[in-house]
């Protein structure tokens, strides 16, 4: 791959994240609601409880492939960060390559059988009043780990690119990284 599609591809998910991060602007305005007709109307309703945790659902299991795009994920930076670049690179590529991608496997595959079940059998919300199509937020778990998986693909690819290359600041500014 060359450094101009790596390029493309991160700006296709640094769109992605920018369109999720609307999504906090949503929720904000869904709390608001709740919290007036709660408090000022003495009305609650359980559609917009769970339409709630679905966006914040959303918001979390997008933001997690926008973290990883910008390297910010958790880990124990008081050990990482004493690390040489290159030590570093090694981690990264043997974490995403040993840990990350097959976790991301397991979850698609899960959630995709999960999802599918809920769709199969139209599951709504138990709640009087709640959501029907339960099946749309399953579906975002297995999209959003579909897309870890595929940035974690890319993630390791880069790491390895870097690695073997000799002028790593080079090929880095190229990238825009």
């Amino acid at each position: 791959m060359k450094p101009a599609m790596f390029g493309r591809i991160d700006q296709l998910f640094v769109k992605i994240g920018e369109y999720v991060s609307l999504l906090n602007i949503l929720l904000v305005v869904l709390i608001l609601v709740d919290v007036v007709a709660r408090y000022l109307f003495f009305s609650s309703s359980a559609w917009l409880n769970e339409l709630e945790w679905h966006v914040f659902s959303m918001i979390f299991l997008f933001g997690v492939v926008y973290t990883l795009q910008y390297d910010d994920h958790v880990r124990v930076d008081v050990w990482y960060s004493n690390r040489s670049p290159i030590q570093q690179l090694w981690i990264n590529l043997l974490g995403t390559v040993v840990f990350l991608i097959p976790w991301c496997v397991i979850v698609l595959l899960t959630s995709l059988k999960y999802a599918h079940h809920s769709f199969e059998m139209n599951e709504m919300s138990a709640d009087p009043g709640g959501l029907p199509y339960r099946y749309i937020i399953k579906y975002m778990m297995a999209l959003s780990f579909g897309l870890l998986l595929v940035y974690s693909l890319l993630f390791a690819v880069k790491c390895g690119v870097r690695l073997t290359n000799p002028e790593v600041e080079v090929f880095l500014k190229k990238l825009g990284n």
